[in-house]
């Protein structure tokens, strides 16, 4: 800043002129040229990197309470984060499953919004938000089952070969090689929002021999409601997914595919670590917000099931994991949804969170100023299965054979003791059923919950198809 002064002879008023520039230059002298106080200087903005797996269940990190399995680098972020265990995607409009839910995930919205397959991009999306407040995007995922246009509105936008990379015995090996070459190569004057879309632990699960041989086949131990055979017709018995092993599913089978599952998680973990040990070399990491979650979970076993296109916990509850700067070490119940990620982070940047989602702000839950952001949670699978939950009760609804189950999360965490039937519980089951009722209007989803004339509630398994063609369960391992 300039400064004129008029300089006349000194005279009483003059001596007090003088005295008071005097004054000024010996006040502003320390400024003129000084840098910024650290004080003074703008708060920067953290990087955000998103990890984003597919096909994994919530029970799958050593952290969260699965001795079983080896994830030493996730577990790292659990220890000193700030963990969801209520935490689910919403459900799907078609068998892949992995298509709504990132396109939920990228927009904030409810599959039923849309008008088609996918999500509009151009409506509020993760992309553009993060790149109106100033952040480099970077998207590098799967190529199949994805929003591929919101994806294209990244400044960096890159695809993995999806067979490649889940058969070379090293997931996401690819991914984090990129990502490191691109962090080390980039420009630093703006914050980097990175969104890693893994393709696994997804099929066909492929982990070299060096992590097979973390476990012992023989110990891997069952899930706690493995079935042979779910109960009854489902709605979707036969479903790709639900092909990947014989029916009735044996003990073999399913610890045959468990532990692929955990070798393959125990890969993606080793290279996540390489990441992780990038941004420390690179001075971003105690400036970075993690994020760690799956697009949904997986049955291998659970019920009698193999695949995600059920409402069980197994099939649509993800591991969610926040930490970083401004996120405090600690655990919620609370129940969310994987479409809440967007607005969280648009929360935690500082950006405002667009108008119109179905998802909300956890900010407040993670801060503790709020124990929740909904009451209840409803989940939705096609036409053939509807659900509602609160903070202890589960209702899940079968509307093609008119079957409906209840479930006492609190003490049944596992789902394995349907209560409907018990007449104790049918002033329960009203309640729940019009609260399902409430969200379906309120998303605009028309499927009614009784049909006139139901399926058969039996199924057959010798009427199992053959796989379609192109669908493989993939390159063999030896035992």
């Amino acid at each position: 800043m300039l400064m004129a002064f008029n300089f006349r002879p000194l005279t009483a008023a003059g001596m007090s002129n003088r005295f008071l520039l005097t004054f000024l230059f010996a006040f502003l002298a320390p400024l003129i040229g000084r840098p910024l106080a650290a004080a003074d200087e703008p708060k920067k903005k953290p990087n955000v990197v998103f990890l984003f797996a597919d096909d994994q269940r919530a029970d799958t990190i050593a952290a969260l309470g699965n001795q079983h399995i080896k994830t030493p680098n996730l577990d790292r972020l659990v220890r000193s984060g700030f963990v969801f265990r209520n935490a689910y995607c919403l459900g799907a409009n078609v068998p892949a499953v992995c298509t709504p839910s990132r396109n939920m995930l990228l927009s904030g919205r409810a599959f039923f919004r849309w008008q088609g397959p996918q999500a509009q991009p151009e409506m509020a999306n993760f992309p553009t938000s993060m790149k109106a407040t100033g952040y480099e995007t970077y998207h590098h995922g799967k190529r199949g089952n994805t929003s591929p246009a919101i994806q294209a509105l990244f400044d960096h936008n890159k695809y993995v070969v999806d067979n490649e990379d889940r058969t070379n015995g090293e997931p996401c090996q690819t991914i984090v090689d990129e990502a490191i070459g691109f962090l080390k190569s980039r420009q630093r004057g703006k914050p980097v929002f990175m969104y890693l879309a893994f393709i696994n632990p997804h099929d066909p699960r492929v982990a070299a021999p060096k992590y097979l041989n973390f476990y012992e086949r023989d110990k891997i131990p069952l899930p706690k409601n493995y079935r042979p055979l779910h109960p009854f017709n489902n709605g979707e018995q036969f479903v790709r997914d639900e092909l990947l092993a014989d029916f009735p599913r044996t003990e073999d089978a399913v610890r045959k595919h468990l532990h692929d599952y955990y070798a393959v998680i125990s890969a993606m973990d080793h290279h996540i670590g390489r990441l992780l040990a990038a941004l420390k070399e690179l001075g971003m990491y105690d400036n970075t917000i993690f994020i760690y979650s799956a697009d949904h979970g997986l049955a291998i076993g659970s019920h009698g099931l193999f695949g995600k296109q059920n409402l069980y916990e197994a099939g649509m509850k993800p591991p969610l994991i926040f930490a970083g700067p401004g996120i405090p070490k600690g655990e919620t119940r609370a129940l969310v949804y994987l479409l809440d990620i967007f607005p969280t982070v648009c929360d935690f940047v500082g950006t405002e969170v667009p108008s119109g989602l179905d998802g909300k702000s956890l900010k407040p839950i993670i801060e503790d100023k709020s124990s929740g952001v909904r009451d209840t949670l409803f989940l939705a699978y096609r036409e053939v299965q509807r659900a509602v939950r609160d903070s202890r009760w589960k209702l899940i609804r079968y509307p093609q054979v008119n079957v409906t189950q209840l479930f006492d999360l609190q003490s049944d965490p596992d789902e394995m003791s349907n209560l409907a039937d018990k007449p104790e519980h049918a002033q329960r089951i009203r309640p729940l059923m019009a609260e399902m009722e409430r969200w379906q209007k309120s998303l605009g989803d028309t499927t009614p919950l009784v049909v006139d004339r139901p399926q058969d509630l039996a199924w057959d398994p010798a009427q199992r198809p053959e796989m379609p063609p192109g669908k493989a369960k993939g390159k063999k391992q030896k035992s």
